[in-house]
């Protein structure tokens, strides 16, 4: 059984080192389980994280955020349970999930949907919480209520746009350079390219002039504009990322409009509290309402590989990307 440690940040991905360290299964404390992890997600904030993109990290640190695996120790009435979960927490400021082992709060429980595999659910995490927080933040949408989500070929993007039409709302996606939508929606979902169509204008036609009640931005500054004349009265916009830092906006028609911004920030949901939203997620995988991101070969390696994962992330790949335990 192994791990892969971070001793130090890197300068960048080319000059990153993993080492591999024997893991021998943990003792649990008082009120904590071990779970013996079967598959993790590995996503591009835990790559990021390796590169100095959180100052807040403690190092030597095992790297990974997202996990799917059974519990070896800890209460009885756990014990052989499969569990699935993600914590900002993990990586930065407690061992991660990219190792055979990794040892959890009991609070951080939650029981794996019976129709996922180890490596689907394992790859849930970090797009799926950060997606739901929104709608928490912003207030759940409804069959009255039209989301428009930025940046709807990400995971994140796939995530909003899968909850938003779950939950009855009239979803309009937006992509760049003619990409096309792969991942599962209820119901119809109208796409707008925003390199050949103005947004906002698109969104006015299709909702006859009301706009767009919650703006799910996930790429930030360069959809920021756009974003704010989508909106309808009243309306939300919800950023999780950006590129510039700073932007600028009339402040006469936000609050004219009466608009909402809400920022989300995954690293603030710890693992117990990530736990309680996958519970909430759960019924949705098993009756298919939602689904798992595709897994495929080309983007499942072995921990000891784990190097050649964090490249491929590092490389832009739109598929996810997952690290398989060996047995």
């Amino acid at each position: 059984m192994i791990a892969i440690r971070v001793n130090q940040q890197a300068a960048d991905i080319n000059v990153l080192q993993l080492d591999r360290i024997d893991q021998k299964p943990p003792f649990p404390e008082e009120d904590e389980m071990i779970i013996e992890v079967k598959a993790a997600g590995v996503n591009p904030s835990d790559v990021k994280g390796t590169l100095g993109a959180f100052p807040n990290a403690v190092w030597p640190r095992i790297p990974g955020r997202d996990f799917a695996g059974v519990v070896v120790d800890g209460p009885a009435e756990l014990l052989g349970r499969e569990i699935w979960g993600c914590g900002g927490d993990l990586g930065i400021k407690r061992d991660g999930t990219h190792a055979s082992y990794l040892t959890l709060p009991v609070g951080a429980f939650s029981a794996k949907p019976d129709q996922l595999s180890f490596e689907e659910a394992g790859a849930v995490g970090v797009p799926f919480i950060t997606a739901y927080q929104g709608f928490v933040r912003s207030g759940f949408p409804g069959k009255k209520d039209t989301v428009l989500v930025m940046g709807a070929d990400g995971k994140v993007g796939q995530a909003a746009i899968q909850l938003a039409s779950q939950y009855g709302a009239a979803v309009i996606g937006v992509v760049r350079n003619g990409a096309s939508y792969t991942g599962h929606v209820n119901g119809e979902l109208k796409l707008i390219d925003s390199t050949v169509t103005d947004v906002a204008e698109a969104v006015q036609e299709y909702t006859k002039g009301r706009g767009a009640d919650i703006v799910f931005n996930t790429v930030g500054s360069p959809y920021f504009a756009q974003a704010n004349k989508s909106m309808a009265f009243n309306g939300t916009q919800v950023f999780i990322s950006t590129i510039d830092k700073s932007v600028s906006f009339n402040i006469f028609e936000f609050y004219r409009g009466q608009h909402s911004y809400v920022g989300i920030d995954s690293q603030s949901i710890d693992s117990v509290s990530a736990a309680r939203i996958f519970d909430d997620l759960r019924d949705g995988f098993n009756m298919g309402t939602l689904r798992p991101f595709k897994i495929d070969d080309e983007h499942t390696f072995e921990l000891k590989d784990a190097l050649q994962a964090y490249k491929k992330v590092m490389s832009g790949v739109k598929e996810r990307v997952v690290l398989k335990m060996e047995e």
